[in-house]
């Protein structure tokens, strides 16, 4: 079977949309099919093209287009990278050999219209991969009026998309809600949510962890945020829960012995450098992203993990990073609305916290718990990693990926 798959961001990018595409193209090739990859020239989120515009990875064939001319601006200038990207996918893809399926995700937004011709003008199957919903992400976060021109008109080609898709991929149960409100027939999606590989990212001890020993954070509660903090997740209340715990410690010198580190990117990691310094909190280590094969020393660092998510935007975005915490065998301290897909993980299978903006000392609490209660670190790794090798793991979501394209391309 000929598979050709659309999103900006592959290999080597590290943004987490492609490394879920990068592991299910390897599956893909791994099982005997020809697999097609249209992404960008650009890393996702910076200037210009520095990748080659063809290579050839793990058996993954990459065809690389565009050029992000303006970086992150504004609405406009946003739309004009993503208009090269459409033109460019699209005549890419109509000189490629004819693949049975085709998937596009989300980014850019509504490169399912590649798809849409595919499926029309060469008979292709279509199926469109939801990680993040548009117009929806924008509203929620207050970047796009919700009865404006511009988001009507979108919203109706986000419909229109996913009326004529054969198959709609979400990735939670709070998602296929929100999709089913759109008029879609519940028969026509496949959850299937984000995933970690436990072999790849394995629990590593303290005293044995470069990334602690390198930092200076082997005595410490390390309380960790690896992933992007954009606009669609919050700070607030882990902003609040730091300065508590620094006034806190003038009395109890203890509450400063946890350790916040932030690794990453996205706009709200600026945000939580200036609070902590309007504050006068003790700097923060802040690190950019890190290369995917150091993510057992880097997860395997954090005591703790935050996920947090902005309110209203239940059902429009999943954080993967959660998948990759299960991996290292930590608990997760989640923040925000609580009937999302990882929210309900959590509390169904007792794997962290789950909390509301705004919870502030329930918050300081649950952080105090876990530095004073070392001896649940164990249970919980075994805990953690049972769930992801039985329900989330790489082998188990990209062979459900894998079944349902087949299962397409027959009929």
């Amino acid at each position: 079977m000929r598979i050709l798959i659309i999103n900006q961001a592959f290999w080597p990018d590290v943004v987490a949309t492609s490394q879920l595409m990068t592991d299910w193209a390897e599956h893909l090739a791994t099982h005997g099919h020809e697999v097609h990859v249209i992404a960008s020239r650009s890393v996702y989120g910076q200037q210009g093209g520095a990748l080659p515009r063809r290579e050839t990875y793990q058996g993954t064939i990459i065809h690389r287009v565009g050029l992000n001319l303006f970086r992150k601006g504004g609405i406009l200038t946003r739309l004009i990278d993503f208009g090269l990207f459409h033109i460019l996918a699209f005549f890419t893809a109509m000189f490629l050999p004819r693949p049975e399926v085709v998937v596009c995700l989300t980014t850019p937004p509504f490169i399912g219209v590649v798809g849409r011709a595919m499926q029309m003008l060469r008979g292709s199957r279509y199926v469109q991969y939801e990680m993040d919903l548009y117009p929806d992400v924008p509203v929620a976060l207050g970047v796009m009026k919700p009865q404006s021109f511009l988001t009507r008109r979108f919203e109706g080609l986000h419909r229109y998309l996913l009326r004529k898709a054969d198959r709609v991929i979400v990735l939670g149960r709070c998602m296929q809600r929100v999709i089913a409100a759109k008029g879609i027939a519940p028969e026509k999606m496949v959850l299937v949510t984000p995933w970690a590989d436990p072999e790849q990212i394995v629990p590593l001890r303290r005293e044995v962890n470069a990334f602690r020993r390198e930092h200076g954070l082997q005595d410490k509660l390390v309380v960790m945020y690896s992933g992007n903090l954009g606009l669609g997740h919050d700070i607030s209340t882990l902003c609040a829960a730091m300065e508590r715990l620094y006034k806190d410690g003038e009395q109890n010198p203890r509450d400063r012995e946890m350790a916040f580190v932030f690794i990453g990117g996205g706009k709200r990691m600026g945000e939580v450098a200036a609070f902590v310094k309007a504050h006068g909190l003790p700097e923060l280590l802040m690190l950019g992203y890190q290369p995917r094969e150091k993510l057992s020393e880097t997860l395997s660092a954090g005591d703790l993990h935050l996920i947090t998510q902005a309110a209203g935007t239940t059902g429009l975005i999943v954080p993967s990073k959660y998948y990759g915490i299960l991996a290292a065998g930590r608990p997760s301290l989640y923040i925000g609305p609580l009937d999302t897909e990882v929210a309900l993980s959590i509390r169904e299978q007792e794997l962290g916290t789950v909390l509301e903006i705004g919870q502030v000392e329930e918050c300081v609490a649950y952080l105090r718990q876990w530095r004073d209660r070392p001896e649940r670190w164990g249970a919980m790794e075994t805990k953690t990693r049972e769930f992801l090798r039985t329900s989330h793991s790489r082998v188990v979501c990209t062979e459900k990926v894998t079944e349902m394209v087949t299962s397409l391309a027959r009929h």
